[in-house]
């Protein structure tokens, strides 16, 4: 079976001892990722990496990048897939299962997202079934949400490639544009967010910040106009980008929310 590659922090020994009662219950073998901190670049290293994307970046998005940048790097170099999960993520108590049919399923994947974030997304209207409820399908355009995946050793060196040619972005926005990737989707959903929680009914007893609170980590403005007009034109091709994707795909896909099964997070 596929097992956890968790991303975790040093300081975040509550956020592990969840995880590690959460994947016990599940039974799924977990690895833990040392995070990447904002401490350990420098001022001029966070500048080099910070003002590649549509705006400038935080430094603990930065690091959060370079964690799942360093997570990618691990799949690759072990040569297996793994469940790339950030260390607020709840699981549906099916994700076990969902892991054991996923490894007999002779289809071409790269990468394979359990998450929904209350957004809409393009996925094919073709479905694999799993187990029970639970389908894979196609996904072309997502927008946010990087606190579970699947990544196979193909998906990691696209998307180590990709980085070797392109600047730090928000993790989620790297992943989703990364359009190399064969994507799939787990529908419903067998992932999210604990910040997530409210938005999808759910009481839970473990109700974490994210990492990346934007109410103590402000984001940071354009060194100068120049840069502000470089990260204006970078969002304008973007959406357009964007658009063009939709454009290529809306026949064979539809733009929904994919829905969790809330039953099945009430472990």
């Amino acid at each position: 079976m596929i097992s956890v590659l968790l991303i975790n922090l040093e300081k975040s020994k509550d956020r592990l001892d969840f995880q590690k009662q959460q994947l016990e219950k599940l039974q799924i073998t977990m690895h833990r990722l040392a995070a990447v901190q904002s401490t350990d670049f420098n001022t001029f290293e966070y500048e080099s990496l910070a003002n590649g994307w549509q705006r400038k970046l935080r430094t603990t998005e930065v690091a959060c990048f370079l964690s799942h940048k360093r997570a990618w790097q691990f799949v690759l170099e072990t040569r297996r897939p793994w469940l790339i999960l950030e260390d607020d993520a709840l699981l549906s108590r099916k994700t076990s299962n969902i892991l054991n049919v996923l490894t007999d399923k002779a289809i071409e994947i790269d990468y394979i997202n359990l998450e929904t974030r209350h957004r809409r997304k393009w996925i094919d209207k073709r479905v694999v079934e799993l187990v029970g409820e639970y389908q894979l399908r196609r996904l072309y355009q997502d927008r946010n949400g990087s606190a579970a995946y699947i990544l196979f050793p193909s998906g990691a060196e696209k998307l180590l490639n990709r980085a070797e040619r392109s600047s730090p972005a928000l993790a989620d926005a790297f992943i989703s544009q990364s359009y190399e990737l064969n994507a799939w989707q787990i529908f419903p959903a067998a992932a999210i967010q604990l910040d997530q929680c409210e938005n999808y009914g759910l009481d839970q007893d473990f109700p974490f910040a994210s990492t990346i609170t934007f109410a103590n980590n402000p984001r940071p403005n354009a060194n100068n106009y120049f840069d502000y007009l470089r990260f204006k034109l970078r969002r304008i091709a973007g959406q357009i980008r964007m658009g063009k994707r939709q454009l290529e795909v809306y026949k064979i896909a539809e733009y929904i929310q994919v829905p969790v099964q809330n039953s099945d997070y009430k472990i």
